[in-house]
């Protein structure tokens, strides 16, 4: 569920990159910082990523350096200098930072910019950075919204495992995450409406339409960003995957696939042509698509004699062959199941630009996609309100 929502301290490069180098100047001063003390800062330059260390004088430190376009950085400060990796494996055990962890998580563009602070750079403030700027007005904005998407997890994760099975409890929790959701992307579009020119926008934008982004809703906004910022690479980045996003928007003829299926025979696409058919994208080993099979379930057999089947598509390896017949056999999947093994890689997840799943598309006897990303109680009422009430 974490992926509905756009948190964007935790924004990695995700862009191709400019081929001109640019210069920045990051300056500290931490007035309370005394004895030994080493400042990391942790970036990437293009698809490589850079840790530069700086001694710690009086509280000041400096970094110098190039990037090819603003980018996610991380500073750290090792008050007792152990050294970076000692550091690492001492603060962040499990991945996640511990208490006695400082850090900050800022972008980091060309230019002089200045950190300021006491005695810990996670509490310093930043100045000089228009985008840092854009970046803490927007992560005010969502923060209601994430606070209210932490609640709905603790939620879940206090229920009972018997309570997280039923279907109703599964689709009560993903209509809340749906109403989220829709908040998001109203905070999203107002601030890339007034700020067209933010490289904090051209980031929101690809998280404007969640795990299931759509060429309708996305376009339009791209067309209102800045002359600069759509011929930045990012931006040029961004219309080549609006115009993959076409081929599987609404109203697109479904691209046309083969894979085998369980049993190893070749299954195509366009074989279900006069039925409605569910392309549904999951895997043995994904936990919410395993949650989401039996809501599927009742809806095939409940729909199945209305002209409605489902083709299932997973993204389960060579290696996992059988964890997925298993989970075939196991959650009462009995309709067509196909897979080329490839995991990630499965060339029908591609083709579909496929990021998370489950994910699905539901297509018409004649082709086009008519649907796509329901769960839950949005698939029944789509399918009510296309093949009738039952």
């Amino acid at each position: 569920m974490k992926k509905f929502f756009f948190i964007i301290a935790a924004f990695l490069p995700v862009f191709a990159f400019a081929q001109n180098a640019q210069p920045f100047t990051v300056k500290s001063k931490l007035t309370n910082i005394t004895g030994p003390a080493k400042a990391y800062l942790v970036y990437y330059l293009g698809a490589n990523s850079v840790t530069d260390s700086a001694s710690i004088v009086n509280g000041e430190f400096k970094f110098d350096g190039v990037i090819m376009d603003p980018v996610m950085a991380s500073l750290f400060i090792d008050h007792k200098n152990v050294g970076f990796a000692k550091y690492i494996d001492q603060n962040f055990p499990d991945g996640g930072p511990s208490k006695t962890a400082d850090g900050l998580s800022f972008f980091l563009e060309k230019g002089n910019l200045t950190i300021t602070g006491k005695d810990s750079i996670a509490n310093a403030d930043i100045a000089g950075s228009a985008i840092n700027d854009d970046n803490k007005n927007l992560k005010a904005q969502l923060k209601l919204i994430i606070d209210k998407a932490q609640k709905i997890r603790e939620e879940t994760r206090k229920a009972s495992a018997e309570q997280q099975r039923s279907a109703a409890f599964q689709n009560a929790t993903q209509a809340k995450y749906t109403v989220l959701q829709q908040e998001q992307k109203t905070v999203l579009k107002n601030f890339i409406t007034t700020h067209p020119a933010s490289y904090i926008s051209l980031l929101a934008l690809s998280s404007v339409s969640g795990p299931t982004p759509d060429a309708a809703d996305v376009e339009p906004l791209y067309n209102l960003l800045s002359a600069d910022l759509k011929n930045s690479e990012g931006g040029k980045q961004l219309k080549m995957a609006i115009d993959a996003l076409k081929l599987t928007a609404i109203g697109a003829t479904a691209p046309d696939f083969s894979q085998n299926d369980d049993k190893g025979l070749p299954v195509r696409l366009s074989s279900f042509r006069g039925k409605y058919v569910l392309v549904d994208f999951w895997a043995s080993w994904c936990g919410p698509c395993r949650q989401e099979n039996p809501n599927v379930v009742k809806l095939y057999n409940k729909y199945k004699g209305k002209g409605f089947t489902v083709l299932g598509v997973s993204l389960d390896k060579a290696g996992d062959k059988p964890a997925w017949l298993a989970a075939i056999k196991n959650d009462g999947l009995t309709w067509t199941q196909v897979s080329d093994l490839n995991g990630w890689s499965n060339l029908a997840a591609r083709l579909y630009g496929v990021q998370s799943i489950p994910q699905n598309f539901l297509i018409d006897p004649q082709g086009k996609i008519v649907a796509k990303g329901l769960r839950g109680d949005d698939l029944d009422q789509k399918l009510e309100e296309l093949l009738g009430k039952i």
